[in-house]
């Protein structure tokens, strides 16, 4: 996860961000104005010392009685205002004046009276108005910051409760780099992979109940005609092959619903000779094995049944299309060793490769054919998978008719090659 942007992707850390952020503009301004309560408030409480100031004291003709610096007495509001006046001759003087009543309509906050200010401007009441509304200021700028980010929780929680309730195509809206985007993710990836899984066993269960009905359906016209009669040995071998159908079609189904169970124990992994392996199954259906490709044993991990399974799988699928003669050569290649089953049947359609791994898929004209139910394939992918492998479908190396399938396996680090 890259370090570039941490806050886009972490959403703890963009909701602290907004809440400390909101407290700490909300600090900021709680304090900044305190400050300036307090100090009006000192100032409101310092007596008032005015400078001294030149008096001229005239008669009725306006000549001059007294000219001298008069100078103000400090004075509580309310009280006398005193004026202390010396002559140049040494007189001193007392000149007192009655309070100034309140002026209707003064202006708020003039003087250092401030007894006509507006109710709601005056501390403390000033300061928790300004307070109140610097934090509604503060709670609307963070609530939509807030809410966007849990609005897609929101979304995840609709979806997770309508997949819950059955509804297996609802996906989640992917949009951002956070910890919701990435659950939004992994939730739509299970989701597909349900979804999958349950289309996966449905059609399993629909092809299987069609695909067992068939051979039972033989079975019962041939014990219908017998009509009670000993059977012919013609009759006997036909039921014989219907119900030895019916035993491979039951073990692949029941295999490959235990390969896709991940949880499913289908036996002990061990060291498993691919070479050896191969020839045992070579030998069964008449194949050739080409051992000068592999000196050497090539050795992988896995559950020796499924790999010879697996082997024998691709062995009979050729046999059964296959013309000529069956070729399979097993090696080492860049890490992973490879089993090739090659053949000299009619191949396979490039755009039917991938689909013919499919449960019950065969290929156009191929149903009629004597063998096979449409999950050898399949099941062969399957234990790929299981291994940590895969397998394809690909054409001749020699450009000959025909078709090859390779199997690849990861090579155990003992028998592995640079």
């Amino acid at each position: 996860m890259s370090l570039s942007n941490p806050f886009a992707r972490r959403l703890y850390l963009r909701i602290w961000l907004a809440v400390v952020g909101g407290i700490a503009v909300l600090t900021l301004v709680v304090g900044w104005a305190w400050r300036i309560a307090e100090e009006q408030k000192a100032s409101n409480n310092q007596p008032f010392v005015p400078p001294s100031r030149e008096m001229v004291l005239r008669d009725a003709k306006g000549d001059v009685v007294f000219q001298g610096p008069a100078t103000r007495q400090p004075s509580e509001p309310g009280e006398n205002v005193e004026f202390h006046i010396e002559s140049d001759t040494g007189q001193a003087f007392v000149l007192q004046m009655a309070p100034r009543q309140p002026r209707i309509g003064g202006r708020p906050g003039s003087g250092p009276n401030q007894g006509d200010a507006a109710f709601w401007t005056r501390p403390p009441f000033g300061f928790l108005w300004l307070l109140g509304i610097v934090g509604l200021a503060v709670a609307a700028g963070v609530y939509p910051i807030i809410r966007r980010l849990t609005l897609r929780l929101e979304a995840l929680q609709r979806s997770v409760k309508h997949f819950g309730e059955g509804d297996l195509s609802v996906r989640v809206p992917e949009q951002g780099q956070d910890e919701v985007a990435d659950l939004a993710r992994q939730f739509n990836a299970a989701a597909e992979r349900v979804e999958t899984l349950v289309k996966s066993h449905k059609s399993l269960l629909a092809n299987a109940s069609h695909e067992l009905r068939s051979p039972l359906t033989r079975i019962r016209m041939g014990m219908e005609l017998m009509g009670g009669q000993q059977p012919s040995p013609t009759f006997r071998a036909e039921i014989l092959r219907n119900i030895a159908e019916l035993d491979q079609l039951v073990d692949e189904i029941l295999l490959a619903s235990r390969l896709d169970a991940r949880e499913a124990d289908v036996g002990t992994v061990e060291t498993v000779d691919l070479v050896g392996l191969a020839a045992e199954e070579c030998a069964r259906v008449d194949a050739d094995l080409d051992v000068g490709a592999s000196p050497d044993a090539v050795d992988v991990r896995g559950v020796s049944k499924l790999l010879r399974r697996a082997i024998r799988n691709l062995l009979e699928n050729a046999r059964r299309y296959s013309t000529g003669e069956v070729s399979v050569v097993v090696h080492r290649r860049q890490g992973h060793a490879e089993v090739r089953v090659c053949d000299h049947g009619p191949g396979v359609p490039p755009n039917q490769r991938e689909r013919i791994f499919e449960p019950f898929y065969r290929l156009p004209g191929a149903s009629e054919r004597a063998g096979g139910v449409g999950l050898g394939l399949s099941l062969v992918r399957s234990i790929a998978g299981r291994h940590n492998g895969t397998v394809a479908c690909e054409d001749r190396p020699d450009g000959a008719g025909g078709a090859c399938f390779v199997l690849r396996l990861p090579v155990t680090s003992a028998s592995a090659t640079p």
